[in-house]
Parts: C-alpha cells; structure tokens; sequence
C-alpha cells in the first residue's frame, strides 16, 4: 500500500508524494520521474521495490499530478525550479526520515538530469538512471533531428507563450507550465543543452556514488549520444553504462517508457534490485507484485 506524503520543496511549495513500504533497513529509495509523468506511472514498480526490502518514495514536480495548482496559466514555474527547489527538497526530507539506511536515487529521463540541480546529491550512495540524456536536437539521427528542432524552435514556445502551458493531449503526458516549457526549450535549442543556459557543472561535479546509466535502443526520446553526453557530466561518479536491447529480452518493443511496465519485472527489474541491493536476496521469481493504492 501506498502512504501519501506531502513534503515541502526548498521554497515551501508543497509537493504530492507516496511512499512504499518502511523497512527499518533496507535501502530508501527515491523515483524521480520524467517530464509530464505523473508519480502514478512508478507505482507497480515502487510497490516491487517495496516487496525487495527498498523504502521507496514517489513525488510530483510542481504543476503535475500531486503537486499541480487549480490552474496552469499564470503558474510561475521552471524546469529548473524541480531540480534545485523540488527534487532538491525530496532530497532533504529523504536524508532526514531515512535515518541509517542507505539514500539511492533513480532518475527516469529529466529526473536523471534535474539530480545535477539538486545540491544534496552528495549525499546519495547510488544512483541509477533510465533514458536520461541532453535533450539537444543535434544529437538525434536523422529526420528525428528535424522533427527535435522543430518542437524546440516551434511548437512549445508557441504553446507556452500564447496558451501559457503544454496541453498534454499533444502527446507530451500531463498538461506541462508554460514556464517549464519554456526553459525546456531553450536548454534543448543549445549544443550544451543546460549549460548552455547558465547551470553550472559543479552540482554534477559534486555526486560521487556509483552511477548505472540505462539507455534503451528503441528509445526515440534518448538516443544513445545524448545520454553518453549528459553522463559525462558526473566525473566523480564512478560509471557503468548500459545498452539494452528488446531483442535480447525477448520483447518487441521498450522504448522511452517500458522499463517501468510490469511486463520487465523479471529481467530489468530484477538487474535494478541487483544494483541498489547488491548484497541482498530477492523473492523468488515469479513473485506476485504488490498492490498498488
């Protein structure tokens, strides 16, 4: 079962999160998820890591799910404001309740990049990232590359300017603040994506705990190149890449989003176990998952 929590961001915003089981050991382990994903997303695969020995906490970006305002136009926002204010204040909360057990994060696509925002990185022992990357356009193949500029140059500071936020039934998840847009677009228009937009290197510099960066091959949100780029940014953390392939699971398709599908319980699933909990069992396989609140 799930436990609602509210935790305040570092301005005092208040945040919607879950959290998953309450081990008195075991390892606490926070979801960060993607961009217009609600925490709900995460649920099945929380409420496993619950059933694993992991404590898991669940939340939602300012704006989205949990954590939106009555209304998105006129919602001062930033995509930066969820790395150095929310994620950065789940963080803190975490380092407080988790008491001796382990801190670990995993970062889902802009979550894995929002974690060199967040000044508490430093005090995560491991960190796993799923299709986290730059977002710059010139690093995807292609017409892929085109279609990129053409979201980045066009149809999100278009949206966001005279709409003031993203609606969500464009394809992009949940209805997205026209300010977190914005930024997103700007970051994504530059050959250092972030950097190019006044984020220091330093907060990426600072994370020090093993790192396992996951790509995926038919992920068209994450090519490979952009998620070796955003990697490059930890250079303290000690870094294990890894490819995956739906073949090689006996899958038809992954892509962005499918790591989290129950489906890859007994194979992705279970290597994240292995990573976060290298030298605890896991239940059986076949195991039933738990339910979900």
């Amino acid at each position: 079962m799930a436990t609602p929590v509210r935790i305040s961001a570092t301005d005092g915003y208040a945040l919607g999160a879950r959290r998953y089981g309450d081990h008195s050991a075991g390892p606490w382990v926070v979801i960060a998820g993607a961009t217009a994903v609600k925490q709900a997303y995460y649920a099945r695969f929380a409420a496993w890591l619950s059933l694993q020995g992991c404590t898991v906490l669940t939340f939602d970006y300012r704006g989205i799910g949990d954590s939106r305002p009555g209304q998105l136009r006129g919602f001062e926002a930033r995509l930066r404001d969820w790395g150095e204010r929310d994620l950065e204040g789940v963080l803190r909360f975490s380092l407080k309740e988790k008491g001796s057990r382990p801190l670990h994060l995993i970062g889902h696509s802009v979550g894995g990049q929002l974690l060199g925002l967040a000044t508490s990185n430093d005090g995560l022992e491991r960190v796993l990232t799923v299709g986290s990357q730059s977002g710059y356009w010139g690093h995807w193949p292609g017409v892929s590359a085109w279609r990129m500029a053409a979201t980045w140059y066009g149809l999100m500071p278009v949206l966001g300017n005279v709409v003031g936020y993203i609606p969500g039934k464009l394809g992009m998840g949940e209805d997205l603040p026209g300010g977190v847009a914005l930024e997103w677009a700007r970051w994504c228009r530059h050959p250092h994506y972030l950097l190019g937009d006044g984020v220091s290197r330093e907060g990426f510099e600072r994370l020090r705990a093993p790192l396992k960066a996951i790509s995926i091959d038919d992920d068209d949100y994450a090519p490979s190149q952009a998620v070796d780029w955003l990697h490059a940014l930890y250079t303290n953390a000690p870094l294990e890449r890894h490819h995956v392939t739906p073949r090689e699971l006996g899958a038809q398709a992954i892509g962005h989003f499918g790591f989290f599908r129950s489906a890859f319980q007994d194979s992705l699933w279970r290597q994240v176990t292995g990573f976060l909990m290298p030298r605890s069992p896991t239940v059986p396989t076949g195991a039933p998952a738990a339910p979900v609140a």
